[in-house]
């Protein structure tokens, strides 16, 4: 049973002006946190196409904002509050980008010119389910082969140590890919 002693407890603890203070600035804070960081990553879903569930992140992306925006414009005489607002943006933006950087949407491609002359570095991409084309080019010392692989980003970390233990000395250039279609890309991700 809740006495009165207690729910005159809770109500001094809420409307104390400190406390609440205190509340608003961290909830400031998180849902800037929030906010931005769900801004950051629908950004990346739309350049990724994926258009439908970048508009429903919008949809909570702005109302949170609304919140912790009406909040700081309601409380212009507390500092801490845009502070506060500030920071969760800053936060924001770097949380993110950690994520995104996490969960690795969408494809990357890989141009691969070895030093070292073997064969070796296809068969180890395909021992590892990365799809490899060898064309070959011609550069300052003659010919060369050139590798070009299509890869899920989350393979990122794998494939450069496949490419650093074949050839340290390795020139390759990873670039994002808006879009692909066929070829042997997606059994890199399921091989372990």
């Amino acid at each position: 049973m809740v006495s009165v002693y207690h729910v005159e407890f809770v109500k001094v603890i809420i409307m104390d002006p400190t406390t609440e203070a205190i509340a608003w600035t961290l909830a400031i804070f998180f849902a800037r946190l929030t906010d931005v960081s769900m801004g950051t990553l629908r950004q990346i879903l739309i350049i990724r196409g994926r258009r439908g569930v970048a508009s429903i992140s919008a949809f909570f992306e702005i109302l949170i904002w609304i919140v912790a925006i009406s909040q700081v414009i309601n409380e212009l005489g507390k500092i801490y509050y845009m502070i506060a607002f500030a920071l969760g943006f800053a936060s924001g933006n770097y949380l993110g980008s950690y994520i995104e950087e996490k969960i690795a949407l969408g494809y990357m491609f890989a141009y691969i010119v070895p030093k070292k002359r073997t064969n070796d570095l296809a068969h180890m991409l395909r021992e590892a389910g990365f799809g490899a084309t060898i064309i070959q080019g011609i550069g300052l010392k003659g010919p060369q082969p050139i590798y070009n692989v299509l890869f899920r980003r989350r393979d990122t970390h794998r494939l450069l140590d496949i490419i650093k233990k074949h050839d340290k000395d390795a020139f390759f250039t990873l670039m994002d890919v808006r879009a692909e279609r066929g070829g042997y890309v997606r059994a890199a991700a399921k091989k372990k």
